[in-house]
């Protein structure tokens, strides 16, 4: 990424050291049950790999067209290697954005100056929300990760599969439900998204392109920008009197965004809700076959995600804009059922065949349309069931 004096637009290196200074402490364990814990995840995530094939029939691709075993390592870590993981990830996504927006700031009086600061100021704030979010995941499929000595990743794809093993403990003590079996179903849902990329070749360059779209089309002029956050707080607050036109209930990244952008991520939403929904449909198929206390288990931790855990809880999910992604677990789960129970799993599989055989916005909501419009008007075919 272009630096200007030294400075860049943000301080990584103080994301982490204050994403890990504030964030929670995880439960108390033994050493030794810290150790049997980790163990028992790679274990789960190895066998998880078959169960999700089986029941998919979807196989990792190989450049010349034939399927392997998915060389995306697994990585079990702590809240810390968490932190550490994701600032890779952003830095790796964001570096042209920011290579951008650095060489314009810099081209003003003062550019230097305020490239250190802004870069601090940036850090210290990513950090704080990497320090609430690194205590509530569970596991996450990383698409875009850069490889390293600490936290390697895929030779081909830089993809890795990360499992949080203290929030995974802490879930599975506050729900009181069997944790062999609990992690197990964790496993099983992460393994989903290995699968999805490992087995869609395509996948991860046509959601980076969209990714990058998306961030090309920022606004650059800094006035701008500070302008459409004020109004997104405000409304927030309630100071603003157009928020009943439509801006109330939206998160501040969605009020952020261009006319362009709202068109890209209205794709993005989509191809996220089928990548999750697909996941937790996979993830209670396999789960009677093979992990007993399945139905208790998904019951309860549906309870939890509705709830949140507090007021301010709840205020942080609706800004940041998670509560979106709860309802992309619902909706996808419902387009990718609706679609197995009408064409079965082969024919759902064609949604893998190219970007434009992707579900739409609209057709998650509405999966016969997208039935209609991949298999042709009429198909009440069970194929592959």
């Amino acid at each position: 990424m272009t630096s200007i004096g030294g400075a860049e637009m943000v301080d990584w290196n103080l994301a982490v050291a204050t994403a890990t200074r504030l964030v929670r402490p995880g439960p108390e364990v033994s050493r030794d049950e810290a150790r049997a814990v980790v163990a028992e995840l790679r274990r789960h995530a190895r066998t998880s790999e078959q169960h999700v094939r089986d029941f998919t029939r979807m196989m990792a691709a190989l450049p010349d067209g034939g399927a392997s075993v998915p060389d995306t390592p697994v990585l079990v870590v702590d809240r810390a290697g968490w932190i550490k993981a994701n600032v890779a990830g952003f830095r790796e996504l964001l570096g042209p954005l920011l290579g951008k927006m650095q060489e314009r700031r810099g081209a003003g009086p003062g550019g230097a100056v305020l490239g250190a600061v802004g870069g601090k100021v940036t850090g210290v704030e990513l950090g704080m929300l990497l320090s609430f979010l690194a205590s509530r995941v569970l596991g996450q499929y990383e698409t875009f990760a850069p490889g390293g000595l600490d936290l390697p990743g895929s030779a081909a794809t830089g993809g890795r599969l990360l499992l949080v093993a203290p929030n995974i403990v802490h879930v599975e003590r506050e729900l009181e439900v069997n944790p062999h079996d609990f992690r197990l179903w964790v496993c099983l849902h992460e393994e989903t998204h290995r699968t999805q990329f490992t087995a869609v070749p395509w996948l991860r360059a046509h959601l980076e392109g969209e990714i990058q779209t998306f961030l090309g089309a920022t606004e650059m002029d800094p006035s701008t920008v500070l302008e459409r956050l004020r109004e997104a707080v405000q409304s927030f607050a309630g100071a603003r009197p157009e928020a009943e036109n439509g801006d109330e209930g939206r998160s501040l990244v969605e009020l952020v965004q261009t006319p362009e952008q709202r068109e890209v991520l209205g794709r993005l939403t989509a191809v996220m809700s089928l990548l999750e929904g697909h996941a937790d449909f996979v993830m209670d198929g396999v789960g009677p076959e093979v992990v007993p206390s399945v139905a208790e288990i998904r019951e309860k931790f549906q309870q939890r995600r509705a709830s949140g855990a507090g007021r301010l809880d709840a205020a942080l999910r609706k800004v940041l804009g998670l509560d979106a992604k709860l309802r992309q677990y619902r909706d996808g789960e419902r387009f990718v059922r609706a679609v197995v129970g009408q064409v079965g799993m082969d024919g759902f599989n064609r949604v893998w065949t190219s970007p434009n055989t992707l579900p739409t916005k609209a057709e998650i909501a509405k999966p016969a349309d997208w039935v209609s419009r991949v298999h042709g008007k009429g198909n009440e075919g069970s194929e592959g069931r």
